[in-house]
């Protein structure tokens, strides 16, 4: 059996707690690892590990700093491929998916590349006679981020990339569910030329996190998962004195007035459900279709679903695969079997004509869903998509803004006014007009409002760099010493 173990101060360090976690192969339904859990103690060895490596690490010039991400940009291109079959066997995602992921992760290594000019500060010359001021953005220390197991190589990259290029050192807490991409980014890292000990990675569960929120010498938590889980992670950090972003979950919206090109509209809401067995949290879980043209576009979505090729990675027409686990297929399964006793239409059961063998389920395709449901309120997190029926744009706006998410949203329409009308009325982080999952290219940043956001900075872009910084602000004076003397009054710069 693999074993799976942690990665600390630039080498593979076996787990010593006795505790270990299944590692599954989602399209076999079989096991295929056995990961370490870490103890107190083994995170508290990859702190002091990092801690120890953060003066050197955070002294390092910016041309060194960028030069190591350079190296690792080429690293990652290079390795596409081996990585995005990390992600396909430990995940279950298909392969076009899974380098679609690598490819969004690399964006985040290139703009960390930048950070001679990231790092810029400001400077002011003459703010009094004789008397400049400038500031500077200097690294927090220790930090560490906490990833989910939809997006285990891109959401790492989220956060390392920036974190190391400002001069920080990182501890990674993976899911469980899927740690090898992790463990490859540490090699990879290493091979980049960044120096043992500013890159870890502790595989554990609550109690590996729970020692990272208490842990005296981390000083940043970013974490990316569920919205209880966010909120946990917020409230226990910040009240521990540490500075956290914490992403939470989502139910987004896509709005589809009458004067949309339905077609268009039907090909992104298959799209946007059922990538990655929806498996992700800018996925488009409801429809919102004005009654004008709901029976003709939940037809023309109907006609789509049986071209989905559902199967393992392995087979190259697979298109949608395996969920991660059974436990969570099988909770899923239970939105399916529970849409018609609320007064949903069940209009396609993904849990009829199913691969065998793995965690597999068919789309589904819920109509007539409606707040109050479960399978409209809760995040599913599954290849389920919900159609809505409103009377026009007001009725769906007001959905959209009465929603405790507020992650991602989009419109689909032809009408210019409309769109702008809605990217201005819309309470939602990320909004697409005619793009359906609207996620940021790296140079933006990446979060959402209300119950999917814990803290008030975003992922990765500009905001991922404010994050692990805190900016120092210096008043300097060279003057002439024979013209010092006492002044007890305030400084002034007049």
């Amino acid at each position: 059996m693999n074993r799976i173990s942690h990665w600390i101060d630039g080498k593979v360090v076996e787990g010593t707690s006795g505790r270990s976690g299944v590692v599954w192969d989602p399209a076999t339904g079989t096991q295929q690892a056995a990961v370490d859990l870490a103890s107190v103690a083994e995170v508290d060895h990859a702190v002091a590990v990092a801690k120890a490596a953060f003066p050197a690490w955070r002294a390092t010039n910016l041309s060194r700093r960028a030069e190591v991400m350079f190296h690792m940009r080429e690293l990652v291109d290079a390795n596409r491929k081996e990585i995005a079959s990390l992600i396909s066997k430990e995940h279950g995602k298909v392969l076009g998916d899974a380098l679609g992921e690598v490819a969004r992760g690399l964006e985040n290594i290139e703009f960390a590349c930048g950070i001679p000019n990231l790092l810029k500060g400001g400077y002011s010359e003459q703010a009094s006679t004789g008397i400049d001021v400038y500031s500077i953005k200097q690294p927090l220390g220790v930090v560490s981020g906490i990833t989910p197991f939809n997006f285990p190589g891109m959401v790492p990259m989220w956060m390392f990339a920036n974190a190391l290029a400002c001069g920080n050192t990182f501890i990674l807490k993976p899911s469980e569910k899927d740690p090898s991409t992790s463990m490859l980014i540490g090699e990879l890292l290493k091979q980049a030329g960044l120096p043992d000990g500013c890159f870890n990675v502790v595989n554990g569960d609550k109690v590996a996190v729970d020692r990272l929120l208490d842990h005296p010498d981390v000083a940043a938590i970013s974490f990316v998962g569920s919205t209880p889980i966010a909120k946990y992670i917020y409230e226990t950090g910040t009240r521990n004195g540490k500075r956290v972003q914490a992403l939470g979950g989502a139910k987004n919206h896509m709005l589809v007035l009458p004067d949309a090109d339905l077609d268009m509209a039907a090909d992104a809401a298959v799209s946007a459900a059922y990538g990655s067995a929806g498996e992700r949290c800018m996925a488009i879980s409801v429809v919102l279709a004005s009654e004008a043209i709901a029976d003709s576009l939940v037809a023309k979505i109907k006609d789509r679903i049986p071209a989905i090729k559902v199967g393992p990675a392995s087979e190259s027409e697979s298109e949608m695969g395996p969920l991660i686990t059974g436990e969570h297929r099988d909770k899923v399964a239970g939105y399916i079997a529970g849409a018609a006793g609320e007064g949903a239409t069940l209009v396609v059961d993904g849990r009829q004509g199913a691969p065998g063998g793995g965690f597999f389920l068919m789309p589904s395709l819920i109509d007539n869903a409606k707040p109050g449901m479960a399978c409209y309120d809760d995040e599913i997190f599954g290849p389920v998509l919900t159609v809505t029926r409103i009377s026009g744009y007001q009725e769906g706006l007001q959905l959209i803004n009465d929603n405790p998410y507020g992650n991602g949203t989009a419109i689909f329409t032809r009408d210019g006014g409309a769109a702008r009308q809605f990217e201005f009325d819309v309470q939602v982080g990320m909004v697409g007009v005619n793009v359906p999952v609207p996620v940021p290219v790296s140079y933006y940043s990446f979060g959402g409002w209300k119950a999917s956001l814990f803290g008030d900075t975003h992922m990765y872009g500009p905001e991922g760099v404010n994050f692990y910084t805190k900016t120092k602000v210096v008043t300097s004076r060279w003057p002439d010493p024979r013209t010092s003397s006492v002044d007890l009054g305030f400084p002034q710069n007049r």
